[in-house]
C-alpha cells in the first residue's frame, strides 16, 4: 500500500541541534558491543519471531498498580496489620476465645472483620482504577508488520522487540523503537519529548541514509536488519549501537532512538523497529515502584494509639497488682473477705493460695477488658471519612477544566490531609508552573492601553474596596464566579478592545505603530507554525507558553504567521488600507534568550531590502537600551508596566531599529566570529557582539500575561522547579511566573570554569569528576557565604543537571540542601528523572516537612512517587505521569484550590476527628476501669458484651464521621482570602501533643464526672418506687446512656458548620441507643443476658434514671464549654478571627477585614505580591534619595 508523494524539508538553523546525513562508517563508538552492559541483538522483521523470542519473551504490557490477583490478599493483609491497632485487636480477639476474656469471642470477632473488611474493599477498589488506567494505555492501537508488506493494528502490549511498527502523527510511540525511515526525503521526524524530559521545543531525528529509502508498507516483506546495542538502561540521553544491514554495519546514536511516550510531530508517519519494549523502556527505567504512602498525622496517630497501648497496659498491671493483694489476704482462716467470688472454688482466678499466678491472670483479662480504650474503628472510619473526602475533589466544579473535559481525581485516598501540610512544592517544569499556556490579556502600544481583560488580582482589589472595575476608563462589575478560562474561544488569547480587534486599529492616532508592534510579535519569536491541510488552521509550538500567547495574539488580531524555512518567516497581514497581505521577511539571525540578556531578537530583511532589528525583553533591560529619539512613549509606558505588574501580569517590552548594511555587515562578521570559536570565552564574544547591535532602539510598547502562584507564596509554601529545560528557558519562565523577580540575587551552580573545560578535553574520567566535584563543592560554600552576608536579601538558587549530579553525592548533599532551603527560589536545570527524585527525597528526609511533586511527564513518575503526594497534570501530555499520581488535575491553577480549600479541610476534619476518637474512647475506658475499682478489680466489665462491641461501631462513630466529611471553620473564599490559614496545617497546630492531651484530659474528666454522679445517686438510695436497689444491669445501662448522651453533645459543642447529615447522625446516634436497648432487650433472656427487658421494665418508668441522665450530661459538659467560651473570646485563634468576622458580619467591612487579611499575609519573596512590595520599596528608598537635605 503506497503512502503517497514525500514531504520535502529545508533545515532550519534554529532547532537545538544540526541535522545531517548520519555517517555509514563503523567508528570507535560502536567498540563496546558485545562487552558487559551491551549483549542485546535484535533481529528486527523476524514475523515468526525466531532469533529474539528466546532472549526476550517478554511482551510491551506495562503495569502501575500496588496489587496483583496472587499479591493482593497477603500485601493487602499486611497493610492493615501493620497498623498496630489493628494487630493488636487480631490479638484480643483470638484470646477472647479463651476463659481469660470477659466477653464473648463472637462481639470480639465481629467488629475487626468489619473493620478489615472494609479496608481491604476500600484498597481494591482504588487498585481497580488503577488497573482500568492501565488497560487503556496497555490497548492503544499501533500499526504492525504481520509480513507480505501488510500492516494491521495491533494493542501495545502485543508488542515484541524487533517488530516492525509504523507511527502516524501525534500519536505517541509504543515502545522504545529504532527510526528507520519517514515521510519527509531526508528521513527525518520531529519528536515531542515533554513527556520524558520536561521541554516543550520539539526534536529533530534522523535515521540512517540506508533505511531512508524504504518509506512504503510494501518495502518491508523482504527487510531484515540485526540490531546489536546497549542493555536496557535508564539514561534517556544516551545510545550505543551498531545495526547489520545488507551486510554493511552502521553505528547508531541517539539521533535514531524514539523513545515510549513521546509523541510524533509535524510529521505524517515514520517506520520503526521495536528495540526496548514494556518495563525495559527507558522511560519506564526510569520509574519506581508505586510506595506504599501514609500520611503523616496517621503515623503520629500510631504514636498517640502506642501512648495510649502504655496507659492502657499501666491500668492493668497497677489493677492486677492491687488485685493480687487482695487476693490473697481474702482468705484468713475461714473467714472470706470477697465471699461472693467464690475463692474457695476458685482453680486459680481468686484462689488465694496462688494469688501471684491469679495477678497473673487478672492483668491479661484486664487488657482485654480496657482495650476498649483503643478505637477499634478509628481506622475504618478514617478510611470512610478519606474515601468522601476525594469524591468532593472529585467533584467539585472549580476544579474542573472545561476545555478538556477533565475534572480532578484524587486516584488514592489516603494522603487528603497531607495536602493541607505541604510546606515544599517540587514542580517538574516551568512549564507545569503556567498551565502549559498564558493568555495575552493587556498591551501599551505608542503610550496608550489596550486590553479590557480582568486579572484575579484587580477583581479581588474592587471587591475588597466594594467598588466596580475601572478598566481604561470604563466600568466593569466583577462575578465571583467568572472564570476567564472556561470563556476563551482560542487558547491563550484573552484580549477584549474595540478599539484594537476586527481590524479597528487602523483608525487609531498611531496605527503605524500598532502595526510594527503586531508585526514584531508575528515575527521575533521561534516558534515552529503546524498548518492543518484539511481546515486551515495554524497552530504552534512554542518554547515557552508566554511566546506562543505572542504568537497567537498577533494571529487573532491580524497578523498572522504561518511558514519558516531556513532563512524565511511568512505571515499574512492586515494593512492600513484593511487588504490580507502577504508578506516574507528574510531571517538573518536569531539572538537567543539567555538569562544574562534577559531579552531575544531577531535581523529581518523586508521586500524592500530594508534592515530591522526587531526586540522584546524585561524591561530592566530594555530601557536602558533606547535610543533618544525612541523614547517618545517611554514615561507612559512604565506606568502600563507597572500597573500590569501590580494586577498580576508578566511584562514585555517591543522594541525594533532599522540597521545600515554596513552596520549589518560588521555585526554578522564579528557574530560569526565568535559564534565558531571554541574557547572559554566564546559567550562573553557573542554577548558584546549582540550588545554592539541592540542599542538605540525604538520603544513600540509592553505585552502583560499572567502570574499563578501568589497564593501558594502567600501560604508559606516553597516551589522548587526541576526541569529539562535548558537553563535560559526555566529563567524565562521562571520570570515570567514571579519565581524570580527582577533585585533577586542569584546564585547559579555551573560547570563551566576553566579547569573543569581542560580537564574535559583530556579525557579522563577520574579527573573530570575530581574537579568537578570539588568546583560544585566550592560554589556552594561560595553561595551559603553570600546567604550568610545578605541574611534579609531573597537569593534564587539556579543549578543544572551536571552539577547536580555532585551536589547530590553524600558528601555534599546536605550542604546543598542547606543553601536550597536558605533561597526563596530553586531552579534545578537540565534534571534526569532520578535526580529529579533523588532530590525530591533529599528535601522529604532532610527537612523533615510534607512535599509534594507535580508533574505532568513520564519521566516524572519517580519525583512523584518520592514525595509525600504525586500530583499529575491530565490536561496536557500522556498518562504516566496520571497513572502514577495519588492526585490528578487538568492545570496547575487547580494546585491552589486543591490545597488553601481542600488542603485546608481535610487536615482540620481529620485531625479533629481523631481527636474525638481518643476523647470518646477514654469517656468510655475511664468508666469502664472506675467501675472494675469500684469492684474490687474483679475483672467484671461495666457493661454488657454487647454494649461494649457496639459502642465504636454504632453509637459514636457516625457523628465523627460526619465532622471528618462536612465540617467547614471557615468557607472557601475566606480560605482564599486569608492564605495564612493554611500554616496550621504546616505547622501541625491541630494535631501537636498539647491539642491532643487536652482532649484526653477532657475525656478523663467527662469520665470521671459520669460515673461517680451515676454511682452517687444511685447507690444505696431505691431505684424506683417499690423500693429496689439499682443492680448492676441498672447502674452499667445508665452509665452508659450519660456517655453516648455527653460524646454526641460534646461533638455537636465541636462541630463548626452544621448539616442536616450531622444533625441526623449526631441526634440519631441517641436514638440509636434507645432502639438498640429497646431491640435487644426483647431478645431471649439466653441472647439479651443483663439486658432482658431492662429498659423497658425498670430504666423508663423511673425518673431517677432521665434525672441521672440530664444532669450527669450537663456537669461532664461543663468543662469544655467554659474553656471553649473564654478561649474564643479572650484568645481567639488565627481561624477563630476569621469565624468572628462571619459571626459578627463584618465580611462587608473593608477596613476591617483588610486589617485581619494583613496577618495573614506573610513577607514573600516570590510571586507578583513580592515583586509589588520590592517595587514599591525601590520607589521609596529612591525618593528618599531625591528629598533635598534638610
Amino acid at each position: 500500500m503506497g503512502t503517497g508523494r514525500r514531504k520535502k524539508l529545508n533545515i532550519s538553523n534554529i532547532y537545538s541541534f544540526q541535522c545531517g546525513r548520519t555517517t555509514t562508517r563503523f567508528d570507535d563508538d560502536g567498540s563496546q558491543i558485545g562487552g558487559p552492559g551491551f549483549s542485546r541483538v535484535v533481529y528486527c522483521n523476524e514475523s515468526d519471531g525466531v532469533g529474539q523470542s528466546y532472549y526476550y519473551d517478554a511482551d510491551n504490557y506495562v503495569r502501575s498498580t500496588k496489587y496483583t490477583p496472587m499479591s493482593f490478599l497477603p500485601k493487602a493483609l499486611f497493610e492493615q496489620f501493620r497498623r498496630v491497632a489493628n494487630f493488636f485487636f487480631l490479638v484480643t480477639a483470638v484470646m477472647s476465645f479463651t476463659d481469660l476474656a470477659p466477653y464473648s469471642a463472637v462481639s470480639a470477632i465481629l467488629p475487626l472483620v468489619v473493620v478489615i473488611t472494609a479496608s481491604m474493599v476500600k484498597e481494591g477498589i482504588e487498585d481497580w482504577q488503577r488497573k482500568q488506567q492501565d488497560h487503556e494505555v496497555n490497548n492503544r492501537k499501533v500499526k504492525v508488520h504481520r509480513g507480505r508488506g501488510v500492516f494491521e493494528s495491533r494493542e501495545w502490549k502485543k508488542l515484541k522487540v524487533g517488530d516492525i511498527v509504523k507511527v502516524e502523527k501525534d500519536e505517541f510511540f509504543p515502545a522504545d523503537l529504532l527510526l528507520l525511515s519517514s515521510s519527509y526525503e531526508d528521513a527525518v521526524c520531529y519528536v515531542e519529548t515533554m513527556n520524558l524530559d520536561g521541554e516543550t521545543n520539539l526534536k529533530l531525528k534522523q535515521s540512517l541514509e540506508s533505511t531512508s529509502t524504504i518509506n512504503d508498507d510494501s518495502n518491508f516483506s523482504n527487510f531484515k536488519a540485526a540490531v546489536k546495542c546497549e542493555d536496557p538502561n535508564a539514561s534517556l540521553y544516551t545510545f550505543v549501537g551498531t545495526m547489520e544491514f545488507q551486510g554493511q554495519q552502521y553505528a547508531l546514536s541517539p539521533q535514531q532512538l524514539l523513545l515510549r511516550d513521546s509523541k510524533l510531530r509535524n510529521t505524517d508517519y515514520i517506520y520503526g523497529a521495536v528495540i526496548f519494549t514494556g518495563h525495559d523502556t527507558k522511560v519506564i527505567q526510569n520509574s519506581t515502584e508505586p510506595p506504599s504512602k501514609r500520611s503523616g498525622i496517621e503515623r503520629k496517630m500510631d504514636r498517640v494509639i502506642y501512648f495510649m497501648f502504655f496507659v492502657m497496659f499501666l491500668m492493668a498491671f497497677l489493677g492486677s497488682v492491687y488485685f493480687g493483694i487482695v487476693t490473697k489476704q481474702d482468705l484468713e482462716g475461714d473467714r472470706q473477705k470477697r465471699w461472693y467470688l467464690g475463692p474457695d472454688r476458685s482453680d486459680v482466678y481468686f484462689d488465694s493460695n496462688r494469688a501471684p499466678v491469679a495477678s497473673m491472670y487478672h492483668f491479661l483479662t484486664a487488657v482485654l477488658l480496657y482495650s476498649y480504650l483503643i478505637p477499634i474503628s478509628l481506622y475504618v472510619s478514617i478510611e470512610v471519612v478519606k474515601v468522601l473526602q476525594t469524591i468532593f475533589i472529585n467533584n467539585d466544579i472549580h476544579m474542573y477544566y472545561e476545555e478538556a473535559d477533565k475534572p480532578a481525581h484524587a486516584r488514592t485516598s489516603n494522603l487528603t490531609e497531607e495536602l493541607g501540610q505541604i510546606d515544599t512544592i517540587l514542580s517538574d517544569k516551568t512549564g507545569t508552573l503556567t498551565c502549559n499556556s498564558m493568555e495575552f490579556i493587556k498591551c501599551s502600544i505608542a503610550g496608550t492601553a489596550y486590553g479590557r481583560g480582568i486579572t484575579e488580582v484587580e477583581r479581588a482589589m474592587a471587591k475588597r474596596m466594594g467598588s466596580p472595575l475601572l478598566v481604561n476608563g470604563r466600568d466593569k462589575y466583577f462575578d465571583d464566579h467568572h472564570d476567564n478560562d472556561s470563556n476563551l474561544s482560542v487558547k491563550g488569547y484573552n484580549f477584549e478592545d474595540e478599539r484594537i480587534t476586527n481590524g479597528y486599529w487602523i483608525h487609531e492616532p498611531r496605527s503605524d505603530v500598532i502595526q510594527k508592534f503586531f508585526r514584531l510579535l508575528a515575527i521575533c519569536h521561534t516558534a515552529i507554525p503546524d498548518l492543518d491541510e484539511e481546515t486551515g488552521k495554524v497552530t504552534y509550538e512554542a518554547e515557552s507558553p508566554d511566546e506562543a500567547a505572542f504568537v497567537i495574539a498577533a494571529r487573532e488580531l491580524g497578523f498572522e504567521f504561518y511558514k519558516r524555512t531556513q532563512t524565511t518567516v511568512s505571515f499574512i497581514e492586515l494593512d492600513l488600507s484593511k487588504k490580507r497581505v502577504e508578506r516574507t521577511y528574510e531571517l538573518l539571525n536569531v539572538l537567543e534568550f539567555n538569562s544574562a540578556r534577559k531579552r531575544m531578537s531577531v535581523i529581518v530583511r523586508e521586500d524592500s531590502g530594508k534592515l530591522l532589528l526587531l526586540s522584546k525583553g524585561a524591561d530592566s533591560v530594555m530601557f536602558e537600551r533606547l535610543a533618544k529619539n525612541g523614547r517618545e512613549f517611554e514615561a507612559n509606558t512604565k506606568k502600563h508596566v507597572n500597573q500590569y505588574a501590580d494586577a498580576g501580569l508578566r511584562t514585555l517590552i517591543l522594541a525594533y531599529r532599522e540597521l545600515t548594511e554596513e552596520e549589518y555587515k560588521e555585526f554578522n562578521e564579528k557574530f560569526t566570529k565568535a559564534k565558531n570559536l571554541v574557547s572559554a570565552d566564546r559567550d562573553d564574544l557573542i554577548d558584546e557582539a549582540t550588545a554592539e547591535i541592540e542599542k538605540d532602539l525604538i520603544l513600540l510598547g509592553a505585552t502583560a500575561v499572567p502570574e499563578c502562584i501568589d497564593k501558594l507564596a502567600q501560604a508559606g509554601i516553597k516551589i522548587w522547579v526541576l526541569t529539562g529545560d535548558k537553563m535560559e528557558t526555566a529563567i524565562n519562565i521562571g520570570f515570567s511566573c514571579s519565581l524570580l523577580r527582577e533585585g533577586m540575587k542569584q546564585i547559579t551552580i555551573l560547570l563551566e570554569s576553566p579547569e573543569i573545560i581542560a580537564a574535559e578535553k583530556t579525557g579522563d574520567e577520574n579527573v573530570i569528576a575530581k574537579i568537578s566535584k570539588e568546583s560544585v563543592k566550592k560554589q556552594i560554600l561560595e553561595g551559603k557565604a553570600q546567604l550568610t552576608a545578605s541574611p534579609t536579601d531573597p537569593f534564587a538558587l539556579i543549578i543544572d543537571g551536571k552539577s547536580l549530579a555532585y551536589a547530590l553525592h553524600e558528601s555534599i548533599k546536605n550542604t546543598f540542601l542547606e543553601l536550597a532551603v536558605g533561597c526563596a527560589s530553586v531552579i534545578c536545570c537540565r534534571s534526569s528523572p532520578k535526580q529529579k527524585a533523588l532530590v525530591t527525597r533529599l528535601v522529604k528526609d532532610g527537612t523533615g516537612k510534607t512535599t509534594l511533586a507535580i508533574g505532568d511527564g513520564a519521566n516524572d513518575v519517580g519525583m512523584l512517587q518520592e514525595a509525600d503526594i504525586g500530583v499529575g497534570i491530565s490536561g496536557v501530555e500522556g498518562m504516566q505521569a496520571v497513572m502514577s499520581s495519588d492526585i490528578a488535575i487538568a492545570q496547575f491553577r487547580f494546585l491552589e484550590r486543591l490545597l488553601l480549600v481542600h488542603g485546608h479541610w481535610c487536615y482540620r476534619r481529620i485531625s479533629s476527628m481523631i481527636c474525638y476518637f481518643f476523647y470518646k474512647n477514654i469517656v468510655f475506658g475511664t468508666t469502664l476501669f472506675l467501675y472494675e475499682a469500684y469492684a474490687s478489680f474483679s475483672g467484671q466489665p461495666a457493661y454488657n458484651d454487647w454494649y461494649l462491641s457496639l459502642y465504636n461501631v454504632f453509637f459514636t462513630s457516625l457523628p465523627a464521621i460526619a465532622l471528618g466529611v462536612f465540617d467547614q471553620d471557615v468557607s472557601a473564599r475566606f480560605c482564599l482570602k486569608f492564605p495564612l490559614l493554611y500554616q496550621e496545617g504546616v505547622q501541625n497546630t491541630l494535631f501537636r501533643w498539647r491539642r491532643v492531651f487536652g482532649w484526653m484530659l477532657n475525656g478523663l474528666a467527662s469520665g470521671i464526672i459520669i460515673f461517680f454522679i451515676c454511682i452517687r445517686a444511685l447507690d444505696p438510695e431505691s431505684y424506683n418506687k417499690n423500693g429496689k436497689t439499682a443492680g448492676m444491669e441498672i447502674v452499667g445501662a445508665t452509665i452508659y446512656t450519660c456517655v453516648v448522651w455527653v460524646v454526641n453533645c460534646q461533638m455537636a459543642l465541636a462541630v463548626s458548620y452544621f448539616t442536616l447529615i450531622q444533625h441526623i447522625f449526631i441526634w440519631g446516634g441517641i436514638i440509636l441507643w434507645y432502639l438498640f436497648l429497646l431491640g435487644y432487650g426483647a431478645m431471649p433472656a439466653t441472647i439479651s443476658t443483663t439486658a432482658y427487658k431492662v429498659f423497658i421494665e425498670t430504666l423508663a418508668p423511673a425518673p431517677a434514671y432521665w434525672f441521672v441522665t440530664l444532669f450527669a450530661g450537663t456537669a461532664a459538659l461543663i468543662p469544655y464549654y467554659s474553656y471553649k467560651s473564654v478561649q474564643m473570646r479572650f484568645f481567639p485563634a488565627y481561624h477563630g478571627m476569621i469565624q468572628w468576622i462571619r459571626y459578627e458580619g463584618n465580611s462587608e467591612d473593608p477596613d476591617y477585614v483588610n486589617m485581619v487579611r494583613q496577618r495573614s499575609i506573610r513577607t514573600t519573596t516570590v510571586g507578583y505580591t513580592a515583586r509589588s512590595i520590592a517595587r514599591d520599596n525601590s520607589l521609596y528608598y529612591l525618593n528618599l534619595e531625591r528629598q533635598p537635605p534638610k
